[in-house]
């Protein structure tokens, strides 16, 4: 049937979570046990899976009820075991809702408050003594269920109930039955408010912890693709010079290959820095490279410079642009002539970096289509963050042109990424 089929469902999924929190508690403890070890920082102690059954142990409350009902104190018992009956189950039903948040905003769970509330008061009105401690019973499941703006007005309103169905059974009692129901209440609503404020905090904290990871490792891989693309391609193209020059100029072709051992061993120090996150980026120094990887490959490479001088963010992001342009043209272009240009316009500062090979770069029009260098994706991503642009494609006269503009005062230390640590 379907409710047993509900139950069940609800015992595995405790069970479940039973099993989550003692695998939280193996790892706190030795984490603890860690931590004492080594005199570090001590850490968060879970707490116990969130349910029902936290509440279940106030429903002793009404055992003087069940009391009277054994001993016979009560008139019409059968009307009273039934009420004591349906006032139990519903207080069940209600809390053990109470801790999932849409079933506990639920019409249903509404509903079943309200019957809790109306047997409540029959039974206190009907009987009085014992049975009127089922107010402050009533309170705790109003408190478990209802949040926000409200609670204050329903615990108030509650409370006062309680105190007039309580005045006409209980004389003046019934001021600590309604301040009883009043506290039951509210403490309740503020327990469970702040041990759900704890949990979020909690997974908010773990979900950071996670991007933070994610992202240095896209950082990490993204600063890893530059270097060894660029540094490779370099490598390559000065081993073919040297292929090519060993039969006619033997002096020509050492000299590449003393260019591809200094440019090999650069790398190895570019590797080790960007591993710690603490590479600096220089402008002149990836121009001067460029230049050298450009006509070991017979480009004829043109730089031009103007401007003011830029800042060392701008300097690291633009020089991530030279070289993974420079590393695009080497590779696909099958140009003759590479210009890299720097000029500053108003408060912008513009590179641009164009070809006349036939555009094919690998690069094609942009990440809209799906396409587009690795690289070239990751210097628009942190371009964007830093305030600027790129724009990248087959040019109208021909070849490839890689545009990038930047902020003068551009300051943003997320924009260079090989910086963080």
């Amino acid at each position: 049937m379907y409710w047993t089929r509900g139950i069940t469902c609800q015992l595995r999924a405790w069970r479940a979570a039973r099993a989550d929190w003692k695998t939280d508690m193996e790892r706190y403890k030795a984490a603890e046990k860690e931590a004492r070890r080594t005199g570090g920082k001590m850490p968060d102690q879970p707490g116990p899976p969130p349910t029902g059954f936290a509440l279940l142990p106030w429903l002793l409350m009404g055992m003087g009820s069940f009391s009277n009902l054994l001993q016979g104190k009560t008139a019409n018992p059968w009307i009273g075991a039934l009420g004591l009956l349906v006032f139990n189950s519903l207080y069940i039903y209600v809390v053990f809702r109470a801790f999932v948040k849409d079933k506990r905003e639920a019409v249903s769970t509404r509903v079943a408050l309200g019957v809790m509330c109306a047997i409540t008061c029959g039974l206190a009105a009907g009987y009085g003594g014992s049975w009127l401690y089922f107010f402050p019973l009533l309170g705790l499941a109003t408190g478990a269920v209802l949040r926000g703006p409200w609670l204050g007005k329903t615990g108030i309103g509650l409370a006062a109930l309680a105190g007039a169905v309580s005045g006409v059974r209980a004389g003046t009692d019934a001021i600590n039955i309604a301040y009883g129901t009043f506290l039951s209440t509210m403490v309740t609503a503020a327990i469970l408010s702040l041990s759900e404020a704890v949990r979020e905090l909690r997974a908010a904290r773990e979900e950071l912890a996670r991007r933070a990871v994610e992202k240095e490792r896209m950082r990490f891989s993204r600063d890893l693709h530059d270097l060894l693309g660029h540094t490779l391609s370099v490598i390559v193209v000065k081993s073919e010079a040297a292929r090519r020059l060993a039969p006619r100029d033997m002096e020509a072709a050492l000299g590449q290959i003393t260019d591809i051992e200094a440019v090999g061993r650069q790398a190895l120090t570019e590797i080790r820095e960007a591993v710690t996150g603490y590479r600096e980026g220089s402008l002149a120094t990836e121009l001067d490279r460029a230049r050298s990887a450009l006509s070991a490959a017979d480009i004829d490479p043109v730089v031009r410079q103007s401007g003011p001088p830029l800042t060392p963010q701008n300097e690291a992001l633009l020089g991530w642009v030279v070289r993974e342009a420079v590393t695009n043209a080497v590779r696909h272009s099958r140009a003759t002539r590479c210009e890299i240009t720097l000029d500053g316009i108003l408060d912008r500062v513009r590179l641009t970096v164009a070809d006349d090979g036939t555009g094919d770069t690998g690069a094609a029009t942009g990440p809209a289509e799906g396409v587009g260098g690795t690289g070239l994706k990751g210097l628009t991503e942190r371009l964007t963050v830093a305030g600027g642009s790129l724009r990248y494609g087959p040019s109208p006269r021909g070849g490839f042109t890689v545009t990038a503009e930047l902020p003068v005062e551009a300051a943003d230390l997320a924009a260079t990424a090989p910086r963080e640590p």
